[in-house]
């Protein structure tokens, strides 16, 4: 789960991380007043979920508070494009309006796990400022790794060699030695995928500040946090994946191509998206409604995939395992009678626990399945299906 820049700040502010004053605004008269409490230029900072706002014109700086209302006023309500976003963009709901410092050097800090490792490791680079690839990419010797051992746990020379590879000297380096362990803490205690600051900035007044902050939460660990849970803003996610959220639906992603696929098992999920690719198709989404034993969560998949403008034929490719087919072909069956004309052309191939009576339901139920026998045959079909509807 993402969260939103000033979040993700206020999350650093309870670990001891040290960041510019500042607060959000919904309007630009909130923006005026805290403008006018900071004094001085400040920053307004879009709030969404997406990188490359600057280039967007999603951060601005404003010289009065006259100035930043002005600029507020003309983001908030509007849709920010970047890089990240696809040409639709993604609603601006509040502006962060901060202290405009004055910045000396740009470092970078992160803390993510090493699937490879499977440890957490620590970044830091004294080349800020930068996405950490550019980073690996450009010079791939100011990247330092620390790696934490999950039994050992996080030691305080860490903190000390990352601050040396900083280049950090005298107070600055005591900053940056009581504020690693601080932004490690946070990644542990609530779960992160990812918790990263960058630019960490040394100002010209000597501070350590955290310009800006970027926090992500483990989907599977949002039980253990409802104040986390509480900061997701849907408006930043695509509607289709907050709509099968709510129809308890987790294991959907929407994706580029015109292919829908209903699946169960991100295994077989990835392994029809390979296959579609190799046959020259693009799927539409990842989709797994999981191994249990539900014909509604079938229905709802379709429902999904139906309102997706995007997909004009859908590939079912089940195999039952502790799933049984039968409950799987019943649920395709009420999803037909209930989406009728807004069902797209479905190509079905089952396989495994109760087949058979999975094959009954469908040969009987009088609606016409484009019914295949191998993964191969399906995703070829699926592919010519989805090339007619196009052409």
């Amino acid at each position: 789960m993402k969260i939103h820049e000033y979040q993700a700040k206020t999350l650093l502010s309870q670990y001891g991380i040290p960041v510019p004053k500042g607060g959000i605004a919904k309007t630009g008269e909130e923006a005026e007043r805290i403008a006018r409490e900071i004094g001085g230029k400040v920053v307004v900072k879009a709030q969404v979920h997406a990188g490359g706002r600057g280039k967007a014109g999603g951060i601005k700086t404003a010289s009065s508070p006259e100035e930043a209302k002005r600029i507020a006023e003309k983001l908030i309500g509007h849709n920010l494009v970047t890089h990240q976003t696809g040409p639709q963009g993604v609603p601006i709901n509040s502006v962060l309006v901060e202290e405009a410092v004055e910045v000396e050097r740009e470092l970078y800090l992160g803390v993510v796990v090493d699937s490879t490792a499977g440890m957490p490791v620590i970044m830091a680079s004294e080349a800020g400022g930068m996405e950490i690839e550019e980073i690996a990419q450009r010079s791939p010797e100011k990247i330092l790794k620390s790696y934490i051992d999950p039994a050992r746990g996080f030691s305080p020379y860490q903190a000390r060699e990352l601050a040396f590879g900083m280049n950090l000297k005298g107070e600055q380096f005591k900053l940056a030695v009581g504020l690693v362990p601080g932004l490690y803490r946070l990644f542990k205690e609530k779960d992160c995928s990812l918790a990263e600051i960058n630019p960490l900035a040394l100002t010209r007044d000597g501070r350590l500040l955290a310009i800006d902050a970027k926090v992500n939460i483990d989907d599977n660990a949002l039980f253990r946090h409802p104040e986390i849970v509480a900061m997701r803003d849907p408006s930043q996610e695509d509607p289709l994946e907050v709509e099968a959220k709510s129809k308890g639906i987790e294991n959907y992603v929407k994706l580029g191509g015109n292919i829908g696929i209903v699946v169960n098992g991100a295994g077989l999920a990835m392994a029809v998206m390979d296959t579609l690719k190799l046959a020259g198709g693009e799927p539409a989404n990842f989709l797994d409604i999981g191994t249990v034993n539900r014909s509604d969560r079938v229905v709802n998949a379709f429902k999904i995939l139906s309102s997706d403008p995007d997909v004009k034929v859908v590939l079912v490719n089940i195999f039952g395992g502790m799933a049984r087919v039968d409950v799987i072909a019943t649920g395709l069956v009420e999803a037909v009678k209930e989406l009728r004309d807004k069902m797209p052309p479905t190509v079905v191939r089952l396989a495994g626990t109760n087949l058979a009576e999975g094959e009954r339901i469908l040969s009987e139920s009088g609606i016409k399945f484009i019914r295949v026998a191998t993964f191969r045959e399906a995703a070829e079909k699926a592919v010519a299906i989805a090339k007619e509807g196009t052409s």
